[in-house]
């Protein structure tokens, strides 16, 4: 069975496998506009806008509708064409952009299609979101 998300799912190869992170936050949050940033980082585009999710063998899998398949919206120019395009993805890490975040956080859950899966909150307008999205993924491929 899969779900649709209103979210954004960019992916980046860590130790040989690709591990995804997915974007959550309100319209306008800025979700499309961290995945163009975490492009500029080394991460690919999985999906953006609506990230179709499922579970199998115990992990979380997304990708794009086909409609939807390898575009991204980039505000006041419109829908274009993503050269970085996977058609798939593990998602490791949920990201829910918000206003504000502790500087030093518990660790935090959510719970998708019956998987728990680590939780990170990172501020809106924080610039360096890319960087702390590759951190967060590594330090989970290595069991951190």
């Amino acid at each position: 069975m899969s779900d649709a998300l209103h979210a954004t799912l960019v992916s980046r190869r860590i130790d040989g496998r690709w591990r995804g992170a997915l974007i959550r936050g309100p319209s306008g949050a800025g979700k499309s506009t961290l995945a163009l940033r975490c492009l500029d980082a080394g991460f690919r585009l999985v999906a953006d806008d609506r990230v179709v999710v499922f579970a199998s063998g115990g992990r979380l899998f997304g990708t794009a509708p086909r409609p939807l398949r390898g575009l991204i919206e980039v505000r006041s120019v419109g829908v274009v064409a993503c050269d970085a395009a996977l058609s798939l993805s593990e998602i490791a890490l949920v990201v829910d952009l918000v206003a504000e975040t502790e500087r030093t956080p518990e660790p935090a859950f959510c719970l998708l299609a019956g998987l728990s899966l680590p939780r990170l909150l990172l501020p809106i307008a924080d610039a360096d979101l890319p960087r702390r999205m590759a951190v967060a993924l590594a330090a989970l491929q290595r069991g951190l």
